[in-house]
């Protein structure tokens, strides 16, 4: 690598290609043991998107199971999650496209054992004592829109047996059962609670036939957040609550929870999917658990007698799907310079073995943009917190005098976070010159219970204002250039972008993808799942239909002064298309520059490769017409209308 060569950011050539980000890397999740075998999800883009069980054997050996084109996702809630178990080779699953569970044993034909209907099912356990599956069943029969939600089991003898266990309430999940069979546990809550603000953890007895006796319910409650019970190996309940304004770990002893390790510390994060898992039982007396303080995620084993905690050194800073056996743990981790991967750690003698990455594409470090966390003030003398990312090229510098342009990411949920592991999205960016900040405004996870509930009433505020004032930060320290800062966002950050774009004129661009638009539409047209979570985000609706049209971009259309690019799944069941058609339809008649992109067969967050390097390189064609620098590789234009 010779002396860099001066250019003007934006413009450098790098080798972190949109081929690269789209085909080039998968996604890995919902990991799972079955004896000395190791299975895991794998999502790739180039089959469309599809979601496959992936198993590794002791000896090594990596192979697919479920074969095309059964597609191993569920839409519970829409967005899934806890998808399949395994249990002496045999593999119970959801279908996406029927979401019939099916079942495969080894060397057959996998066949679905639920009924041609409109149900769908997440969660899936496996009651050896009494032949059956006991899993969440979304009942889409009635009312797609107000589905039923109910804990049920399956006859796994008589598949037309199926019964309802709990009903009632407006949800379910994390359905366990004590090792010995006759104890029965799960979490359920109602509107307009969502999992991270209040869920109740109930027990039963579990008779002979599978009927449930002498319920109760043991923790939890309205204000208090509960996740992921576990039994261990001598049927002792455990589990996570915020009861004292952080997730920690719990476990019940003679009908009191005991905490077993009190830390300003969450050892969870929000419940959007099924089939998280942040600790296991190693053995009888060890937990191996995961935790987070300042956006960087820890690895630890707990010793359950002592309560001792100690952590496991490691080189990752994120860490999800922790699974546990005797002699053996697995997640999924990452960090700034290590993508996405399947790490095997030896609890005896703490080494670690990486059995699968999201990408193997080698990229030199030069080209890399280590984050460094920041904390800036905002509104009400508090302070926020962020990940920035400065430009880097081994091969470019700025020109003289000239400060890069800064975009700033506002991450999903609202009750997300942003992750500090190799994204090669940002590094798409910053290997081309622009400086990037993924910012954890408040309402983030990942911070105990107040920070995520400073955005209870406010959204649209605190998180706007907190997007802003990162970008102001950045720009009295010198690192970006004021007049060329953008904003981007998906779902929950694509609508404080629109907000942003809309109600303050700091930035001069922006690119949502499928964000909202008109929070009237969104309560009226979302799925069951999110259809009251505004109610503690804005205001009860319609009581407060006031503050909703007030924070509705929408309606504000003529405050927009800037560029805005608009990215849509034509099948989005979360974010519906007209939310983008609103503001598109909108922008074009005030004669704003305005770019729209749908794309047929995405639903919500784009899957297939093909649409995420079209979506890719139409965003950054657009900022190098808003701002003016030549691209280094040529790409479709883009359709800029009114420019």
């Amino acid at each position: 690598m010779g002396k860099p060569k001066v250019a003007p950011y934006g413009s450098w050539e790098s080798p972190i290609t949109s081929d690269l980000v789209a085909s080039k890397t998968i996604w890995l999740g919902y990991m799972a043991l079955d004896g000395e075998d190791i299975y895991w999800i794998e999502v790739r883009p180039n089959e469309g998107g599809r979601y496959v069980i992936v198993r590794r054997t002791l000896e090594g050996n990596i192979s697919d199971m479920t074969p095309p084109p059964l597609n191993a996702r569920t839409r519970v809630h829409e967005y899934g999650g806890g998808m399949y178990n395994v249990s002496n080779g045999t593999i119970y699953f959801s279908n996406f496209e029927d979401q019939r569970i099916y079942q495969l044993d080894p060397g057959v034909t996998p066949h679905p054992i639920t009924p041609k209907a409109d149900l769908r099912y997440a969660d899936i356990i496996i009651d050896h004592h009494r032949s059956r599956l006991i899993c969440v069943r979304e009942d889409h029969r009635v009312s797609t829109r107000q589905a039923e939600n109910a804990l049920v089991s399956i006859n796994l003898k008589d598949n037309n047996d199926s019964r309802v266990l709990v009903s009632g309430n407006d949800f379910y999940s994390s359905p366990r059962l004590s090792p010995d069979g006759s104890r029965f546990a799960w979490l359920t809550w109602n509107h307009p609670n969502m999992p991270w603000d209040g869920t109740e953890l109930w027990i039963s007895e579990l008779r002979a036939d599978g009927t449930l006796k002498n319920a109760e319910r043991v923790a939890g409650g309205k204000d208090e957040s509960i996740l992921q019970p576990e039994w261990s190996a001598a049927g002792v309940l455990h589990f996570i609550s915020d009861r004292s304004g952080w997730w920690n770990l719990y476990r019940r002893l003679d009908g009191q929870a005991e905490c077993l390790c009190k830390m300003q510390a969450d050892f969870s994060y929000p419940q959007w999917v099924f089939g998280i898992s942040t600790y296991a039982f190693e053995s009888a007396n060890n937990i191996i658990c995961t935790y987070t303080k300042g956006g960087v995620w820890h690895l630890a084993s707990l010793d359950t007698i002592s309560g001792k905690t100690e952590k496991i050194q490691n080189p990752y800073t994120d860490i999800r799907s922790l699974h546990a056996s005797p002699g053996l743990a697995v997640f999924i981790a990452g960090a700034p310079n290590e993508p996405w991967s399947i790490i095997k750690l030896n609890p005896a003698t703490l080494q670690t073995e990486i059995l699968r990455r999201a990408s193997n594409v080698q990229v030199d470090s030069e080209y890399l943009s280590v984050p460094s966390a920041i904390e800036f003030p905002t509104e009400k003398g508090l302070t926020t917190h962020a990940f920035f990312y400065a430009p880097k090229n081994g091969d470019f510098i700025g020109s003289s005098g000239e400060l890069p342009p800064l975009l700033v990411i506002s991450h999903g949920g609202p009750t997300g976070a942003a992750s500090t592991v190799l994204s090669w999205k940002i590094q798409y960016f910053t290997s081309r010159g622009f400086a990037v900040v993924d910012v954890n405004y408040g309402g983030s996870s990942g911070y105990g219970r107040a920070y995520r509930q400073r955005l209870n009433g406010q959204w649209g505020v605190v998180d706007l204002d907190d997007c802003v004032n990162v970008a102001l930060y950045l720009v009295k320290e010198g690192e970006v250039d004021s007049d060329r800062l953008a904003i981007r966002g998906g779902s929950a950050g694509g609508y404080t972008t629109l907000c942003a774009l809309t109600f303050r004129d700091v930035f001069k661009a922006g690119a949502s993808y499928f964000g909202l638009s008109d929070l009237e539409t969104f309560v009226k047209d979302t799925h069951k799942f999110e259809s009251r979570y505004l109610d503690r985000l804005i205001g009860p609706y319609p009581e407060r239909r006031d503050l909703y049209r007030e924070r509705s971009p929408i309606h504000f259309v003529d405050q927009i002064s800037c560029p805005m690019i608009l990215f849509q799944g034509l099948e989005d069941k979360v974010v519906p298309p007209s939310q983008a058609q609103l503001m598109v339809d909108a922008l074009r008649e005030r004669g704003l520059p305005v770019a729209y992109l749908p794309f047929d067969g995405e639903q919500h967050g784009f899957r297939q490769a093909k649409n995420i390097k079209r979506s890719l390189e139409a965003e950054l064609y657009f900022y190098s017409k808003i701002f003016g620098f030549k691209l280094a590789d040529p790409v479709e234009p883009v359709q800029i209308e009114n420019l």
